[in-house]
């Protein structure tokens, strides 16, 4: 994470804290509350109204193109081959335990129901239609994984249905000619280029987005909606401390490390994932870290490139993690259909994610969940702000994972002395 990116995500992080403070504090304000609320609210809608129009854009462009690229990649030769199934397996499972852990987690540890409430009367101006929504039959949710118009699809949010017409459209791609293909792709990585710097220009306004909708949250929730923060925070790092640990039984079983050499080997990679919140930053201490597990030179150099610019083994489980507690906080009732159209939204979007920074990444991958689950994303505009607590655990997960499935890929095999 570079300095200026630090630099905002503080900024955002106190924007929140601050909104939720005055918003808390507003009750005091007489008269005056109302019209501060109503101001609030407004503008903060207007921020998440302009992050909500990028995403069917971004979900489009980016699984395009990252497919396209992807298969390129796997032509290339069997260890980059070997390497796309390895992060193709480790992805489907992360977004299974994701959908099959938080909810027990939440049943385990709920959030104080006086907590909950008030955030919910905060979050009242948030569109909750989803509660009210019918349970579709299975006829109907296999019905509906086809769209018949996508173009329809996209406008009526139906993000499963448009996200199986992008990636049938992409593999499709991938098996025309190779000019033909390289013109689709560079479209399309036109179309993703310019999107981001349009979600880099919304971003850019996020202290102010965020205090907005923070101080519309704190008025209706007063206090509460500190606590009911720092719960998700807890939660969602959970998720991915565990996916982490899960990390390092493949580590043993098929890298066939000893635990504690590969957990010395790590420290390094690690800390600068802790300190930096990137995985690029870290990829040199990954490279010694494999080295010292004498992983071949050959699997390294080509497993590892593609594992940091292609594999977030936290990505989906912590992604569907967030829908689901969002779900929990607006008392959206999610049903086996609901859970398994987020599993394959978080599945399929993951394979071949590009790597963003923190921020884009949140709101590019976690909103086409929430929205093929029939989850509000407004809340997310608020989480983006503590993303940075989460996020380490994130990075560490994925640093982990990075070197793990390298070992993995190798099969055991080791260098030379």
């Amino acid at each position: 994470m570079s300095e200026t990116s630090r630099r905002s995500t503080w900024l955002v992080l106190g924007a929140l804290v601050a909104g939720l403070l005055l918003g808390a504090l507003s009750a005091q304000a007489g008269a005056y509350r109302e019209p501060l609320v109503q101001i609030a609210s407004t503008v903060g809608g207007l921020w998440l109204d302009a992050l909500k129009m990028t995403v069917i854009p971004l979900i489009i462009a980016l699984l395009v193109t990252g497919i396209v690229s992807g298969a390129d990649q796997a032509r290339a030769g069997g260890i980059a081959g070997r390497s796309i199934l390895w992060f193709v397996v480790v992805l489907t499972s992360s977004a299974a335990f994701g959908a099959l852990a938080m909810p027990a987690l939440l049943e385990a540890f709920p959030l104080p129901s006086s907590s909950a409430e008030a955030l919910r009367a905060g979050l009242a101006s948030v569109d909750s239609a989803a509660t009210a929504a019918s349970v579709p039959t299975v006829q109907d949710w296999l019905r509906g994984l086809i769209p018949t118009n996508p173009i329809a699809a996209a406008a009526n949010d139906k993000v499963l249905a448009l996200v199986v017409f992008t990636a049938v459209f992409a593999f499709a791609v991938t098996r025309i000619g190779v000019e033909e293909r390289q013109a689709v792709g560079r479209f399309f990585k036109g179309i993703q280029d310019a999107m981001l710097v349009v979600v880099g220009w919304v971003l850019a306004l996020a202290p102010i987005g965020v205090l907005g909708l923070a101080f519309a949250v704190g008025a209706g929730a007063g206090g509460s909606a500190f606590g009911a923060v720092l719960h998700y925070v807890v939660m969602v790092s959970l998720i991915g401390i565990v996916v982490t640990l899960f990390g390092y039984v493949i580590a043993v079983t098929f890298a066939r490390w000893r635990l504690g050499d590969f957990a010395r080997a790590m420290i390094a990679p690690q800390a600068v994932a802790i300190s930096t919140q990137s995985s690029l930053a870290s990829l040199p201490a990954m490279l010694d870290a494999s080295a010292r597990l004498r992983v071949p030179q050959r699997n390294a150099d080509v497993t590892l490139p593609l594992a940091v610019a292609l594999f977030r083994a936290t990505g989906p489980a912590m992604n569907v993690a967030v829908a689901i507690y969002v779900a929990y906080w607006m008392g959206v009732d999610l049903h086996l259909g609901n859970l398994i159209a987020g599993f394959a939204v978080a599945s399929i979007a993951s394979y071949w994610a590009v790597s963003l920074p923190g921020a884009l990444s949140f709101v590019t991958s976690i909103a086409p969940i929430a929205l093929a689950m029939g989850v509000p994303i407004e809340p997310l505009a608020l989480l983006i702000a503590v993303e940075v607590l989460p996020d380490i655990f994130r990075t560490l997960g994925n640093v982990t994972w990075d070197v793990v499935v390298t070992g993995a890929v190798a099969g055991g095999e080791r260098a030379e002395d």
